[in-house]
């Protein structure tokens, strides 16, 4: 599952995202990266540019968009609880992109670090470049 940073970084070249999504036989998104890049286009200077490289990388048979329910709204809690406990800050879209990870098998694909902070997801972490 690619998170925002994931495939920012995997647009702005860097070789490491680049390869695992290229091996991989499938690739996930869930509503809150798709809510967060199209925000980001809304705020930027290429927006019509960004959406349609995003519709293009969508519309690749390999890239599956994962819905978000009921169940993800318990895998949700379950990790607020912990990182609350532990006194670990996230973003509030980054632990729904995480629950949404757990509830699938998910292995959250990243440049940001603060996922290697959830034990109840695997998490594929790379240096921004």
């Amino acid at each position: 599952m690619l998170d925002t940073s994931a495939y920012t970084a995997f647009l702005m070249g860097n070789s490491e995202i680049k390869l695992s999504i290229q091996q991989a036989e499938e690739v996930f998104l869930n509503l809150i990266t798709l809510g967060e890049l199209i925000a980001g286009f809304l705020m930027g200077k290429n927006e019509k540019r960004n959406r349609a490289i995003l519709q293009d990388f969508l519309s690749s048979p390999r890239v599956k968009i994962v819905e978000i329910d009921e169940e993800t709204s318990e895998r949700y809690a379950v990790i607020v609880s912990h990182l609350r406990a532990r006194r670990t800050p996230m973003p509030t879209n980054d632990i729904w992109i995480a629950a949404s990870a757990m509830q699938q098998g998910l292995k959250v694909l990243t440049t940001d670090k603060r996922y290697l902070e959830v034990p109840q997801i695997i998490t594929e972490y790379y240096q921004a470049t």
